[in-house]
């Protein structure tokens, strides 16, 4: 067997939305799910968010040609391009032709996966890493004109010694961590250093400050890339002891209970920059996986950023799978948050997302109930936070949420593509928004979004 796979030619798409009437959702099969979308349908002419215009481009950056082949049995040829869309961050004292994003670990294919992907059965359980020595990087993108986006800077993470830092698992033993393969499927050792980054911010001293899901984490990084601190739950940081820079239990412990690729995935800052927002992916597997399955709790943490110091914990219910209108799936674990950014002091744009639609909400954290270092931080409490299906029964309050942009009802189909990971606030008037593609695995590409909003988003 021999398979090529190529990346497409870049292009430019325009899209427009005058009025929600032309962006209806597609008909549904399931009764429920009919249900649910004609109710959508007639909100959608109260809403007061049209206006809508969006400006799409691909921006493809070749990464490498792997081949996969035993010289017998199989011989498949992938071509990778960088993933660069797993966050998104514009600083406010760029201008609003300036924004930074972040890849994650790298290239990776599920062990599930290798006999579709590759063509053969190379290993049981964990991940395959055909590109082991790729290092989590930071891009600065600029707008020129007509030209559109372009890379102008690449940030690799360093340790303290200069040394580019990998995406390989971490060595964890009080959570769940995974298995790295070669691309001939072989046995990679783990790595006390790698990250597997999945948001950014970028703060007026020039220095970052990065989300990775591993231990789960945040990591301060020098303005030329070195990790200055990683910031891990309480009693894991002696697990990451050959790391090449400081580690300090700082977080909660309980993120110890996130699932296995489910960790920190969002970070904001507040305008002030005196506190930094984060929140997990999904749910917990508190206190085991078949919770996490079915949970619609997930924890929203606000960091005194001088101090490094948590001062609050907060519950953000996500929707439900049926209201994602362009995707087809009963399953609550595939509803993830995927970005959030912070447009004033405790308010921030949260982005809630299975594949096809994406869905923008606005929050504010008053009037939610501070659970940090409550009786829901400890492992015993049962039932969990996650398990707990009415929250006014046990006296929390959940944070507010609005909608604020609903691709599948205020949008027309494929104005935003699949898979979007990275927001960015450019003004009042724009929004950067980016996909992350998984590196080219199956062939999707990078494509970058200019949306314009009505006066009315923010409020």
């Amino acid at each position: 067997m021999k398979k090529v796979l190529y990346p497409v030619t870049s292009l430019l798409t325009g899209f427009f939305v005058l009025s929600l009437a032309a962006a209806l959702p597609r008909a549904a099969t399931a009764g429920g799910m009919k249900t649910y979308r004609n109710s959508a349908r007639a909100a959608a002419s109260r809403h007061k968010h049209h206006g809508f215009k969006a400006h799409s481009q691909i921006l493809i950056r070749p990464l490498d040609t792997v081949n996969f082949s035993d010289g017998i049995n199989y011989d498949t040829t992938l071509k990778f391009s960088t993933g660069i869309g797993s966050g998104a961050f514009h600083y406010p004292g760029d201008d609003r032709n300036t924004v930074y994003t972040i890849s994650d670990r790298g290239v990776n294919v599920k062990c599930d996966d290798d006999v579709d992907i590759i063509g053969a059965d190379i290993c049981a359980d964990g991940k395959i890493f055909p590109i082991a020595n790729y290092s989590p990087s930071i891009f600065k993108l600029q707008r020129h004109g007509h030209h559109g986006w372009k890379i102008t800077e690449v940030i690799r993470l360093k340790d303290a010694t200069g040394k580019q830092i990998s995406g390989l698992p971490n060595p964890l033993t009080s959570m769940t961590t995974e298995t790295a393969y070669d691309k001939q499927g072989n046995t990679i050792g783990l790595d006390a250093n790698g990250l597997d980054t999945e948001a950014l911010l970028r703060l007026s001293d020039g220095t970052f400050w990065v989300s990775e899901e591993y231990a789960p984490s945040l990591v301060h990084v020098s303005a030329a890339g070195e990790v200055l601190e990683r910031l891990v739950p309480v009693g894991v940081a002696g697990e990451l002891n050959g790391a090449n820079y400081p580690v300090v239990g700082v977080l909660p412990a309980i993120l110890s209970k996130r699932k296995l690729n489910r960790g920190i995935e969002s970070i904001a800052v507040s305008p002030d920059e005196r506190y930094i927002y984060f929140i997990m992916q999904s749910p917990l597997a508190n206190p085991n996986k078949k919770t996490y399955k079915k949970s619609r709790n997930v924890r929203l943490f606000k960091m005194d950023r001088q101090n490094e110091e948590i001062i609050g914990e907060y519950v953000y219910v996500i929707d439900t799978p049926e209201t994602f209108l362009a995707d087809s799936t009963s399953k609550q674990s595939k509803v993830k948050v995927s970005e959030m950014v912070a447009y004033g002091n405790d308010k921030l744009i949260v982005l809630e997302r299975i594949n096809k639609t994406t869905k923008l909400y606005r929050i504010n954290l008053d009037g939610a109930t501070n659970i940090l270092y409550s009786e829901w931080d400890d492992t015993v409490t049962s039932p969990s936070l996650e398990q707990v299906t009415d929250l006014a029964s046990v006296a929390i309050a959940p944070i507010a949420k609005e909608i604020a942009l609903d691709s599948a009802v205020d949008l027309p189909p494929d104005a935003l593509p699949s898979k979007v990971e990275g927001v960015a606030i450019l003004d009042k008037h724009e929004l950067f928004l980016i996909n992350d593609n998984d590196f080219g695995i199956e062939g999707a590409n990078t494509r970058l979004v200019d949306l314009k909003i009505g006066r009315r988003f923010f409020k």
